[in-house]
């Protein structure tokens, strides 16, 4: 770290990487200092910091931090380079393409006592940190249904993974995150429609720890793009939309006798509807504000490679239960079981 604040390197100036160069452009207390990507510059992308060819090249202009934004069939090597340089990371999602690879970034960087962190943008998306902080006020009460939608056109940007690393791990982490549960089972049906070698189609219906039911359907075969999260508890339903970023609450308007209320729930009809106003900031710049404050050790409110590995775990289970027709459940600590 300089008096010009942290010295943050970028890996990768595709579709995301372009984004990450133009927000650490811009933050607060951070320089840009170099951009490594074989490929040059071609859109003037690097917002003037010197693209390079190599990792090893970044790591030699001393930077505090870098951004992994390579594809994910790389993430693992250059993850470990950052590494065994002392490198602080925050890693595109998925952390890794395999749960082993995702496992040896944790231990490289957990053994040098690194922050290192996964770009789970959705953590950062302001419908669901509000809907998150209400959750954890008991604003539901009893939760018992997650159920996500998250659906569109292919992407052209992806070549080396299939929908469910590439964008169920969205669903699978937000899941875990606003409900502060972790996977105990998963059953997962996936389709092949668009000639390409991966899924572009999946189902899946999963339990959580507290009993939670949860449904995600993810797709790249929508002409209609949507991005869509509702949690159902006992005191009614909240709606995010994460392309809006708006949040709404359906009430359940049953209101039960004192008495009833000490015996069990009653039953649903329907009450106000509000949605809610709150700040909306972009995502990726509060997620950027987040890690940056994490390597100057003021906070640690980041998606850990710890809890991007189990988000890995789950999608492998997903595509292990597809494959096999079977229903995958977890250990205690999210871990796959026979």
């Amino acid at each position: 770290m300089t008096a010009a604040g942290l010295r943050a390197g970028l890996i990768g100036l595709g579709s995301m990487g372009r984004h990450h160069a133009r927000v650490l452009a811009g933050l607060d207390g951070v320089q840009l200092v170099g951009v490594v990507d074989p490929m040059g510059d071609k859109n003037g992308w690097a917002q003037g910091a010197p693209v390079l060819s190599t990792v090893e090249e970044l790591i030699s202009l001393g930077v505090d931090y870098a951004v992994v934004a390579c594809p994910t069939a790389l993430h693992e090597e250059v993850g470990l380079k950052l590494a065994e340089a002392g490198v602080h990371a925050l890693i595109e999602k998925p952390v890794a393409d395999t749960v082993e690879g995702a496992r040896r970034l944790v231990e490289a960087f957990e053994a040098r006592d690194l922050v290192a962190g996964v770009g789970h943008i959705e953590r950062c998306n302001p419908a669901l940190r509000s809907l998150r902080s209400r959750l954890e006020a008991g604003e539901l009460g009893d939760v018992y249904q997650v159920v996500t939608r998250r659906q569109g056109p292919f992407p052209h940007r992806i070549a080396d993974v299939g929908v469910v690393k590439d964008l169920a791990t969205h669903d699978i982490d937000l899941t875990g995150w606003v409900t502060g549960q972790e996977y105990t089972s998963i059953a997962a049906h996936t389709v092949s429609k668009s000639g390409r070698p991966h899924e572009d189609m999946v189902s899946a219906v999963g339990q959580l720890s507290d009993g939670t039911m949860v449904n995600h359907l993810v797709n790249w075969l929508s002409p209609l793009k949507e991005r869509f999260t509702s949690v159902t508890g006992e005191k009614g339903c909240f709606i995010a939309d994460t392309l809006t970023a708006d949040l709404t609450f359906y009430s359940n308007a049953a209101v039960a006798t004192e008495w009833e209320a000490l015996r069990a729930f009653r039953g649903v009809s329907e009450g106000d509807m509000i949605r809610y106003a709150i700040p909306k900031r972009e995502p990726l710049l509060v997620e950027h504000e987040l890690f940056r404050d994490a390597v100057l050790g003021e906070s640690r409110d980041i998606c850990t490679l710890r809890q991007g590995l189990r988000t890995v775990e789950v999608a492998a289970a997903v595509l292990e239960s597809a494959n096999s027709g079977t229903t995958v459940r977890f250990d205690g600590v999210g871990t796959p079981t026979a």
